[in-house]
């Protein structure tokens, strides 16, 4: 398991330089993502259905197939609405998805009528609790910056 510590004082770090809006950019939430996924694996069992998903950029989302499971989807290269989508699908053959074989297709207002796949170049699944517990301190921090704020 990896010392909070340090990656708490970079997550404040990170939102101190976002204060100005709140939000984090693109590049920070992949960083952010990352640093709690595990080893790239070849595939994950999918049955049709997810129970979320985050776009991280243009090139990698998350997808949560359970509340308590998540992947981690780099691309290829970038994946044309994917910030707009209003959702998404996932091929799979044999209820599984796979690196280098499988596409993501973002569908939804904001897309183009053309729907483009984007090929997934790896899968890494995420450690959800570690991911959770960091998004609460990176909250709490942030509204401690706030009250500390004239």
């Amino acid at each position: 398991m990896k010392p909070l510590l340090p990656f708490a004082l970079l997550a404040a770090a990170a939102l101190s330089g976002c204060a100005t809006d709140g939000k984090q950019t693109d590049a920070e939430k992949l960083a952010f993502y990352r640093d709690h996924a595990g080893e790239p694996v070849k595939d994950f069992q999918y049955f049709g259905r997810l129970n979320g998903w985050t776009p991280l950029g243009d090139g990698a989302l998350a997808v949560w197939t359970r509340p308590s499971e998540g992947y981690l989807l780099e691309l290829t290269g970038p994946c044309q609405d994917l910030d707009y989508a209003m959702s998404i699908s996932v091929t799979q053959f044999g209820n599984r998805v796979s690196a280098r074989f499988d596409d993501v297709v973002p569908l939804g207002a904001g897309t183009s009528s053309i729907k483009i796949p984007c090929r997934i170049e790896t899968i890494r699944p995420l450690d959800v609790k570690a991911l959770r517990a960091s998004e609460k301190e990176m909250r709490e921090a942030a509204l401690e910056e706030r009250k500390s704020t004239p």
